[in-house]
C-alpha cells in the first residue's frame, strides 16, 4: 500500500524559510556596512553569489540517499584532517591565524569543512552497536575523534573555532548516552579553569562545589579524590595555558574580564557595538542611516559584529526578529533529534544544533559585551562564503533527515 504525503511532511519549511530569511537579512546588513567602504564594497556581490551556491548545495544534499552521510563519514574526516595539516604548512595568515587556503581570489577555511566530517564520524562511532560511552575505550575514541582536529586548529591558532569543536564533542557524547557522572568528569575541569579567570575566590568556590557534587555522586573514595585532584590541577595550570595563547587572545580575555581597561584597543569593537545596538531604539535609525555603521566606527562589522548593524539600523524590532528566526531553527532541530529514524541521524542533528547554537550564542554575546571577542561569525548572516556554504549544507543534511524520518511502505 502506497502512502500519500503532503509536501510539508517531506520538506521542513519551518527549518528552511527562517534560514533563508537570515541569509537575506545578512545581505542587507552587508550591503549597508560595506557601501561606503573603499575596498569592501564588492562583499555584497560575493555574498549574494555564495548564497545562491549555498542554496543549491542545500537542495543537492536534501535529495541525496540518507545512507550517504554514514558512508562518507570516514572519508570526510580524513580529508578534513589532511586539509588542516596543509593549511598549517601552506595556509594564508589572517589576523594572526594561519587558517585560510587561497585559490586565486577565493579563500577557503578547512576548519569549516572539517566540522561536517567530525560530526558525521562522531555520530557514526557513537551509534555503532554495543557502544557504551561510559566505557573508557569507547569514550576515549570519541574524545580522540574531536581531539585531532582541535589540536590542529589550536596550532593555527584559532581559539574560537576550537571552542566550538569542544562543545560539539561534549554535546554529542552526552546525547550518545554518557552518564551524568562521566559528563561531570569531562566538563568540570573546564568550569574550574573558567572560574579561575575571575580570581582566587571564584576558583576556590568552584572547587568547593566540585567537592559537594562528588559527595552526592557517592563514588569510590579513590575515584572522587582523583577527579578532585584533576580539577585542582586544571585551575593551577591555567596560568601556563594562558601563556600559550597569542598576545591578541590574551588581551581579548583581559578585556572580557575588564571591558573598560582598553577602550581604544582590544575593547574598542565590543564597546562600539554596544553603542550601535543601544542607539537603534525601537525601530532603528533606518536602512543606510546608522552613524556607527556608515562612519565605520567598528572595523569589519560585516563579519563578527554584523548584529550591531542590524541593531542600529533596524532597532529592537530587527534585533528581536533575527533572534526569533534563530530560535525557530533551534527548536525545529531539537524536535527533529527526537523524531529521526535512527541513532546516527539523531546524533548528527544534535551536532548541527550545537554548532549553530554555539556560534549564535557567542557572536551575540560578543556584540552585547557578555562574551569574549573570539572571532566567531553569526550563522547565515555574517559575511563569509565558506561559513555560509557549510551552514546551508548542514541544514540540507537536517532537511534530508526530516524527509526520511517517515517510514514508507
Amino acid at each position: 500500500m502506497k502512502i500519500e504525503y503532503k509536501i510539508q511532511d517531506r520538506f521542513d519549511f519551518g527549518l528552511f524559510i527562517p534560514a533563508l530569511l537570515l541569509g537575506i537579512i545578512g545581505l542587507v546588513a552587508i550591503y549597508s556596512s560595506t557601501l561606503n567602504h573603499p575596498t569592501m564594497s564588492g562583499n555584497f556581490d560575493k555574498q549574494a553569489f555564495w548564497l545562491v551556491v549555498s542554496l543549491a548545495a542545500f537542495f543537492v544534499i536534501y535529495f541525496l540517499p540518507q545512507p550517504t552521510f554514514k558512508w562518507s563519514a570516514i572519508l570526510l574526516y580524513v580529508v578534513g584532517l589532511l586539509l588542516l595539516i596543509v593549511v598549517l604548512v601552506a595556509g594564508k595568515k589572517v589576523y594572526g591565524a594561519r587558517s585560510w587556503i587561497s585559490f586565486g581570489s577565493v579563500g577557503f577555511q578547512p576548519s569549516e569543512f572539517m566540522k561536517m566530517g567530525m560530526i558525521f564520524l562522531m555520530a557514526f562511532w557513537l551509534s555503532m552497536r554495543n557502544r557504551n560511552v561510559d566505557r573508557v575505550y569507547d569514550i576515549a575514541i570519541a574524545l580522540a575523534i574531536g581531539a585531532f582536529p582541535i589540536m590542529l586548529i589550536l596550532l593555527q591558532p584559532d581559539m574560537g573555532t576550537s571552542i566550538v569543536y569542544m562543545l560539539i564533542v561534549l554535546s554529542m557524547i552526552f546525547w550518545g548516552g554518557i552518564s551524568l557522572f562521566t559528563l561531570f568528569v569531562v566538563i568540570s575541569p573546564g568550569v574550574v579553569i573558567f572560574a579561575s579567570l575571575f580570581g582566587m575566590i571564584p576558583f576556590i568556590s568552584t572547587l568547593l562545589l566540585v567537592g559537594v557534587a562528588l559527595f552526592f555522586f557517592k563514588r569510590h573514595i579513590f575515584t572522587s579524590a582523583s577527579v578532585f585532584v584533576l580539577n585542582l590541577a586544571a585551575g593551577f595550570f591555567f596560568e601556563y595555558i594562558f601563556t600559550l595563547l597569542q598576545p591578541h587572545q590574551q588581551r581579548r580575555i583581559e578585556t572580557f574580564l575588564k571591558p573598560d581597561s582598553d577602550p581604544l584597543g582590544s575593547g574598542y569593537n565590543a564597546l562600539q557595538a554596544k553603542v550601535a545596538i543601544g542607539s537603534g531604539g525601537l525601530w532603528g535609525k533606518g536602512f543606510l542611516e546608522g552613524n556607527q555603521t556608515q562612519l565605520r566606527f567598528i572595523p569589519e562589522q560585516w563579519t563578527d559584529f554584523i548584529y550591531c548593524v542590524i541593531g542600529e539600523e533596524f532597532g529592537f524590532f530587527g534585533s528581536v526578529l533575527t533572534l526569533a528566526l534563530f530560535l525557530i531553527i533551534f527548536i525545529r532541530l531539537f524536535n527533529l533529534s527526537f523524531k529521526a529514524k535512527d541513532n546516527f541521524s539523531s546524533l548528527v542533528v544534535i551536532g548541527i544544533l550545537t554548532l549553530l547554537f554555539v556560534h549564535f550564542a557567542i557572536n551575540i554575546g560578543m556584540n552585547l559585551g557578555i562574551t569574549p571577542v573570539i572571532g566567531l561569525p553569526l550563522p547565515f548572516v555574517s559575511y563569509g562564503g565558506t561559513s555560509l556554504l557549510l551552514n546551508f549544507s548542514l541544514l540540507g543534511v537536517a532537511a534530508n533527515i526530516y524527509k526520511n524520518r517517515i517510514q514508507t511502505t
